[in-house]
């Protein structure tokens, strides 16, 4: 590839810009504590992981391979016999949450869409798309869907068939839906199990529960008919990914036989990235278990100093269990902007992912909003 001496230039200053900005998130849920460069090499290939990574296809490059010991690890961790799932890499959170969705409706054609106000804005998207039926769900204080709002509305809409799209670990607190009330509750208004579905959005918190002492309820073990979790923010990526993993016997019914490639597919993005499932691969096999929940210890250890040092000096700060996420008053723009925070309302959080090796910018981010908050205090008074 040869590019002119300005197109060079403006590399050069793009590459600044990535080392400057590397680390600058602390307001979202992305770990840069990578090294994948023994994969460099690997980018001189077009890998295409379309089709089902458990059949061949004529399409020769791909990964699968490493595909399905991507999956094996996740189904163990997720606690679902791996010859009773399936799933697949996909671009992210989004794409597995239309799977899980697709899969559901596909299941129960004229099922409601249940899902709470602090579930992901993909949802909302997901539904238009693929013409759901959907209903929107009150939540807590702390982010957690409101399960008696959820009960009642499921029984005013005289559901048969309710799909429950339930969040473990919310964007803006990191709050974890309960799973076991929520089957509960829908039991006792007569609902067999065979007459639901709940998919797990576990965008962050899938990589954080299976290393926790007391985790919540969030796998298939406990009710769960599928989840997916997103590459880029705990385990760490340079591009967008995730995984998603479902019920064998519920993804059959959506798979389609592909003549030209010779191979059945039932993904949502027929062609894959193949250089993801390497990176997924990669970081689930460079560290141990003890290793990850270190890894793990170590967030949740940080963020709870976050939460302590805001306390200490009157700031409202808090978050929930098993969560890295610490949610504290809204700050002003100029604070929230220096540090590009992610705000919703009166609330802003910060997230102690695991490349905050120590408390440095976590303690500048709270320096600032302590100043900023006092000063508001004072003009008030």
């Amino acid at each position: 590839m040869i590019l002119s001496a300005s197109d060079c230039e403006r590399i050069e200053k793009f590459w600044a810009y990535c080392q400057k900005h590397q680390y600058f998130n602390i307001g979202y849920p992305e770990s840069a504590d990578f090294d994948y460069s023994a994969l460099y090499r690997f980018f001189n290939f077009s890998i295409n992981n379309c089709g089902d990574w458990q059949e061949p296809s004529n399409y020769a490059l791909n990964s699968f391979d490493f595909e399905k010991d991507v999956m094996r690890y996740f189904a163990e961790y997720f606690r679902i016999a791996f010859d009773d799932s399936w799933g697949y890499v996909t671009n992210g959170g989004t794409e597995g949450n239309m799977f899980a969705c697709y899969l559901a409706r596909e299941l129960f054609a004229q099922g409601t869409l249940y899902y709470s106000k602090a579930t992901h804005y993909s949802v909302i998207k997901i539904a238009k798309l693929l013409q759901m039926k959907s209903c929107v769900v009150d939540c807590l204080e702390n982010g957690e869907i409101d399960v008696a709002d959820l009960l009642r509305k499921i029984q005013n809409n005289h559901e048969k068939n309710p799909i429950i799209f339930a969040n473990i670990g919310t964007t803006m607190s990191g709050a974890i839906d309960n799973i076991t009330q929520i089957q509960t509750g829908i039991a006792q208004l007569g609902i067999t199990r065979d007459q639901y579905y709940i998919h797990a959005d576990a965008a962050l918190s899938g990589m954080i529960l299976p290393f926790v002492d007391q985790p919540q309820a969030f796998s298939f073990a406990d009710g769960i008919d599928s989840i997916c979790v997103s590459g880029h923010k705990m385990i760490g990526s340079p591009i967008p990914c995730g995984i998603v993993l479902a019920k064998r016997e519920n993804v059959e019914r959506i798979s389609v036989n592909v003549d030209y490639i010779s191979a059945r597919d039932q993904t949502i993005s027929g062609s894959r990235n193949g250089h993801t499932v390497l990176l997924m691969w990669a970081a689930i096999r460079s560290q141990t278990f003890l290793q990850k929940k270190q890894r793990v210890q170590h967030c949740l250890k940080m963020a709870q100093y976050a939460v302590e040092r805001f306390q200490a000096n009157g700031i409202n700060a808090w978050r929930n269990p098993n969560s890295i996420t610490v949610v504290f008053p809204c700050p002003s723009e100029a604070v929230w902007k220096k540090h590009y925070l992610a705000t919703s309302e009166n609330m802003a959080h910060l997230i102690t992912t695991a490349h905050h090796k120590d408390t440095q910018k976590i303690d500048l981010l709270i320096d600032d909003v302590i100043e900023d908050l006092r000063g508001k205090t004072q003009r008030t008074a």
